[in-house]
């Protein structure tokens, strides 16, 4: 697998889009992942990030997007969020990206007054859509799988059961470490996303809240979670998540830091190549 990072953590330091693909470049990481808005990005934004990672040779690997709005129980915001995730898809495909990395948000009110039954079948319905509209621009997309309570996709359990479901090729699964650290979810229960599974997220956490942090900064034991993701044999990326650096004016630092320990991870599982 190659190693690359999220772009986001220069992006919230406060850093340009340029300088930031350059260090990320300089430090070594084989692909990118782009953080960005797809609707209403400036025509310049697109062909400065297509240029910037050309000259540098650095591949986009995945678009992030946010669309908690896929399962709301008014149809209009749903219309609203199935329109821009296709934007999103559009952008990875100018940019040859291979997936788009999809968070479809949280049951409402405490899975209460709508059915929980019925912001599932919203979102299988809008995945499926996507998924036919991704087919077509021949991108994939990877549904994220987050550690909060009342997170739609929240357990190995409930993604596995979602892609099933969903039945579509080019909807399946990312996966985050930390996030299945918070979640409780064992190394061995990721066999049961064999096939299924086609990105990683990788960052380190307090074993309590959510933290994207370098590896060793946290309690996350990576080595057993690599080894599993190492047999599922994935064609794809371990793409470092880090997210609000406690001292922006040493974000490099931070993110050196970050690459150093996922490389000697990667490479005593045998897992970066």
């Amino acid at each position: 697998m190659k190693l690359g990072i999220i772009n986001s953590a220069f992006q919230q330091a406060g850093m340009d889009t340029a300088t930031g693909l350059k260090h990320i470049a300089r430090i070594g990481f084989d692909c990118v992942d782009i953080f960005t808005e797809a609707d209403g990005i400036p025509k310049a934004e697109v062909s400065l990030v297509a240029r910037t990672c050309d000259k540098l040779g650095l591949p986009i690997i995945s678009l992030p997007v946010v669309a908690v709005g896929l399962i709301d129980f008014n149809e209009p915001v749903r219309e609203f969020h199935v329109e821009r995730t296709k934007k999103f898809i559009d952008l990875a495909k100018t940019w040859r990206a291979k997936n788009v990395l999809l968070v479809l948000g949280e049951y409402i009110w405490q899975r209460e007054v709508i059915p929980p039954q019925a912001q599932w079948d919203w979102a299988l319905e809008t995945c499926r859509r996507l998924g036919d509209y991704a087919d077509r621009r021949g991108v994939d997309i990877a549904l994220e799988l987050e550690p909060f309570r009342l997170s739609l996709l929240n357990s190995v359990d409930t993604m596995a059961r979602f892609v099933d479901e969903c039945g579509h090729p080019r909807v399946r699964a990312n996966i985050d470490i930390s996030h299945l650290v918070l979640s409780d979810t064992s190394p061995a229960e990721l066999k049961r996303l064999k096939g299924k599974a086609i990105h990683v997220h990788l960052s380190d956490c307090d074993g309590k809240v959510h933290g994207d942090l370098p590896p060793g900064r946290g309690v996350v034991k990576f080595a057993p979670y690599l080894q599993a993701i190492k047999e599922l044999k994935i064609d794809g990326a371990v793409s470092i998540e880090l997210e609000y650096s406690p001292d922006p004016k040493r974000i490099v630092e931070w993110v050196e830091e970050a690459y150093r320990g996922t490389a000697k991870l990667m490479e005593s599982a045998g897992l970066r190549g």
